[in-house]
């Protein structure tokens, strides 16, 4: 049988999702816990990469066993035998070829900048000191919806075959006393999202002009961009599937 399972976790300490040779990752200490319950040898497939320290809100794997368990009894053990950082929101059957990464129609990251400080946020929040012009941000991020190929946001040196994504949701929102940003695509490159945001930043402090991003994205240059903001800040909220991959 095959079962896609949702958890949830904080990213500080981790390596990012994919198992790593000479660090720890969320990916590892989940298959660790899946093969000591269940028994045997347990491999995952997540929805994809998250950067180290990155977190998640939501992320779906998929995970193949010839055990029968309880799912409900299954998400209970693994969540006593897991660190506090990582939490089981759900096990559920899915069809034999239902795929965690490849079915995954879009996905959504959060990105929070505190405006002042907080000892409370520190570590949930990127705290930035500088005055930000939120209107010419605003105006900045409308331009992404006119391209698809985001190779200058995306980190060097990547297997990827294609830069191309899908940007479906862009927005900025004032939270309290935080500026919040919300990007949904059907994929993202690596280190995408810290990079959009920091050359955003950069044309809220006036480094940039608006309309700079135009010949940003056509330099597919990433030397050409601004700078990545921190991944403490960086949230993974939301990965959307076709309800028809569900038994």
């Amino acid at each position: 049988m095959r079962y896609f399972i949702e958890l949830s976790y904080n990213g500080k300490a981790y390596h990012g999702w994919q198992v790593q040779p000479n660090a720890i990752s969320v990916q590892e200490v989940l298959e660790k816990g899946l093969s000591t319950l269940l028994k045997e040898k347990i491999s995952t497939m997540g929805a994809g990469r998250t950067d180290a320290g990155v977190h998640a809100i939501q992320l779906f794997a998929h995970f193949d066993t010839e055990v029968i368990f309880e799912e409900h009894m299954l998400q209970y053990k693994l969540n006593s035998f897991l660190p506090e950082a990582i939490s089981i929101q759900n096990i559920f059957k899915v069809k034999a070829d239902a795929h965690a990464r490849f079915d995954a129609v879009s996905r959504q990251y959060l990105y929070r900048i505190a405006l002042q400080k907080n000892p409370f946020n520190t570590e949930q929040a990127f705290l930035l000191k500088a005055k930000l012009d939120i209107d010419r941000i605003k105006e900045a991020t409308k331009i992404l919806f006119n391209y698809k190929d985001f190779q200058c946001f995306s980190k060097s040196n990547t297997d990827v075959k294609t830069y191309n994504c899908n940007i479906m949701k862009a927005q900025w929102e004032v939270v309290g006393n935080e500026l919040q940003f919300t990007i949904k695509a059907d994929r993202f490159l690596r280190n995408m999202v810290r990079a959009i945001v920091g050359t955003l930043i950069n044309v809220g402090v006036g480094k940039l002009e608006v309309n700079d991003m135009h010949n940003i994205i056509k330099s597919k240059n990433r030397s050409e961009a601004g700078f990545s903001v921190p991944a403490h800040a960086l949230y993974l909220t939301e990965v959307a599937y076709p309800k028809t991959i569900k038994l």
